[in-house]
């Protein structure tokens, strides 16, 4: 009998080890989600604001709009310490 409840014991202790693993690894996966979830909402509203300022197609000319773009692209990379005229 004592037998039975010390390998009881040790499969109890082996459950309890899994499971405290298994909620770890699923709170490590939840941060990453979140983490996820924000880079993608920062990079949504960086493309909608990419959009507010090319402006809807007929409210400025193609070449204006190409315009505003590079401005925006050489803004960014001088951002990043790149020299776009290097490019």
């Amino acid at each position: 009998m004592a037998n039975e409840t010390g390998t009881y014991d040790g499969r109890l202790r082996d459950l309890e080890a899994e499971a405290f693993r298994t909620g770890r690894t699923l709170a490590e996966h939840s941060e990453q989600l979140t983490m996820i979830r924000e880079q993608e909402r920062t990079a949504f509203g960086e493309i909608d604001s990419l959009s507010n300022v090319i402006g809807a197609p007929g409210d400025r000319s193609i070449a204006e709009r190409l315009d505003t773009i590079e401005r925006v692209l050489f803004a960014l990379a001088r951002a990043q310490e790149v020299d776009p005229d290097a490019c």
